[in-house]
């Protein structure tokens, strides 16, 4: 049996939760590889319009990263879920993040 991934993470003012076959570390220092998405099939007549719409957004999309301070949390699930998208109001915040310099040193400094 193949591990499935569930991965939830921060995106603009939404909160993310997509499922996927593989999660790994980026060579991209602090990114998260997504690869091999997965959505459940519609075996009924009641479409969630949120896994809709993830379904468009990653349509043509082989791998994607995301910034390591925005994911929320990731847990290897037994099967896949319903991928969908929530309001961010509440308690959820983003990591503050910003213009991060390199102090410096003997080393990078003109004279």
């Amino acid at each position: 049996m193949s591990q499935t991934f569930k991965i939830t993470y921060f995106n603009h003012n939404s909160v993310y939760e997509i499922y996927s076959k593989e999660v790994y570390q980026s060579d991209m220092y602090g990114f998260i590889v997504v690869e091999n998405l997965v959505f459940g099939e519609n075996t009924s007549l009641v479409v969630d319009p949120s896994e809709e719409k993830l379904k468009t957004e990653f349509e043509n999309v082989k791998r994607f990263f995301v910034p390591a301070h925005n994911i929320i949390r990731i847990d290897e699930v037994e099967k896949e879920g319903v991928a969908k998208i929530t309001s961010a109001e509440g308690n959820v915040k983003n990591f503050p993040s910003g213009n991060f310099t390199i102090p410096p040193t003997s080393n990078n400094t003109e004279n």
